[in-house]
């Protein structure tokens, strides 16, 4: 049974930093693509980022250059460092693991995190 654990959510204030960790387990995650979605109440759930089994990783144009997307060496952690964040980062940050190998996560089924709340202040 696959279980995404996430941690790394809270207050802060704009421009400062936090980073969210996701832990997978049920399974070798290293041939998996991994990502992190973003919804506020009223809207989709967005992607963030998302890093690829080669480390690869790709972002939303409103993240660039501020957040980074990385993983450990087994392959089964995916954390997210937000930097330079902004009032409109509030949102709930969701992880997320594609179900299948060697597959991209966006469009793709997958397996979700509970969500950790991310609240940043004016």
């Amino acid at each position: 049974q696959v279980q995404l654990a996430e941690s790394g959510g809270g207050l802060v204030q704009a421009g400062d930093s936090l980073r969210l960790s996701c832990t997978a387990s049920g399974r070798t995650f290293s041939s998996y693509a991994m990502g992190w979605y973003r919804q506020t109440p009223g809207k989709e759930r967005e992607l963030v980022a998302a890093i690829r089994w080669s480390r690869s990783s790709t972002y939303a144009d409103s993240v660039k250059g501020r957040f980074t997307i990385s993983r450990d060496n087994a392959g089964n952690t995916v954390y997210l460092q937000l930097n330079s964040l902004k009032p409109e980062d509030t949102a709930v940050y969701y992880c997320a693991v594609a179900k299948y190998s060697f597959t991209v996560i966006d469009g793709a089924d997958k397996y979700w995190g509970q969500g950790t709340q991310v609240t940043v202040s004016s």
